[in-house]
């Protein structure tokens, strides 16, 4: 099944591999329709073993494809961006998952009538629960964003918004997940500390966070709300609760993100 044309990916690192799995798994598109562009030999060759792409270490085969998936580092898309420009042609539909880099510094580079969506994906894609935010850049059409969204859905939920609201998403959605690996290493690290074994704090502490945010999603309740029909008066949330709050924890979490969101501001004005 090949519900979309040829996709090429300049970039073979996970976060490709995770789309591809996703879009191979959702039927989007066959096998013989992805060509992944990466310099490194190695991970080519893993590519086309483990997904049976197409794969090369030259530019050169992915103008044949319609959508081009820009999946490189940052720091390295504007020489790239050079370096293409010529190869880049209307017809082409490009998606950045490069984080920081905005649409105007890539239509710039390109030229006028180049069709850019930029993504701020987050790293659960890897295992197909992502979080991914779309912004269309001036050329792109409603069809264009309905395409890149049916590939970014393979791997997780997406939201669309403009491009101002990018940063807050780095800060939120984009940096999260390590907050959250912070979090459940500092439950683990409790765990050991109060007497348990490491093995049983680890499994009671991710199924804990994982059985928590199915709670959350699946009854659709408030989180305070949630948050209180676990504290019963004088019991023993309220007084983990209580320490939480002494230590600054809600606010320490809402500095964060907006850490985050500001480094990312003054990482896209750098360009």
């Amino acid at each position: 099944m090949n519900v979309m044309g040829k996709i090429g990916f300049l970039g073979g690192g996970r976060m490709a591999e995770a789309l591809i799995r996703g879009m191979l798994e959702g039927g989007l598109v066959a096998a013989d329709h992805i060509h992944v562009v990466d310099p490194d030999p190695g991970r080519c060759a893993l590519m086309a073993e483990t997904y049976k792409v197409a794969v090369s270490t030259q530019y050169t085969p992915v103008w044949q494809c319609d959508i081009i998936i820009l999946a490189v580092k940052p720091q390295i898309m504007g020489r790239l961006l050079e370096e293409c420009s010529a190869d880049i042609k209307p017809h082409h539909l490009l998606i950045s998952i490069a984080a920081g880099i905005p649409l105007e510094f890539m239509e710039q580079k390109l030229g006028k009538g180049c069709r850019v969506v930029r993504v701020m994906p987050n790293t659960p894609a890897l295992v197909m629960a992502g979080a991914s935010a779309l912004s269309p850049g001036k050329e792109v059409g409603p069809e264009d964003l309905a395409v890149a969204r049916k590939i970014f859905d393979t791997v997780g939920i997406t939201v669309m918004m403009a491009e101002s609201s990018l940063d807050a998403v780095t800060g939120l959605s984009g940096s999260g997940p390590a907050y959250v690996f912070a979090f459940l290493d500092s439950l683990i690290e409790a765990g050991l500390k109060v007497g348990l074994a490491r093995d049983d704090a680890e499994k009671l502490a991710q199924q804990t966070i994982l059985g928590s945010i199915r709670l959350a999603m699946e009854t659709g309740e408030h989180p305070a709300q949630l948050k209180a029909m676990v504290t019963s008066p004088g019991g023993t949330t309220i007084a983990g609760l209580h320490e939480l709050e002494k230590a600054g924890f809600k606010a320490a979490i809402m500095n964060a993100v907006e850490a985050a969101t500001n480094r990312s501001r003054e990482l896209g004005k750098l360009l």
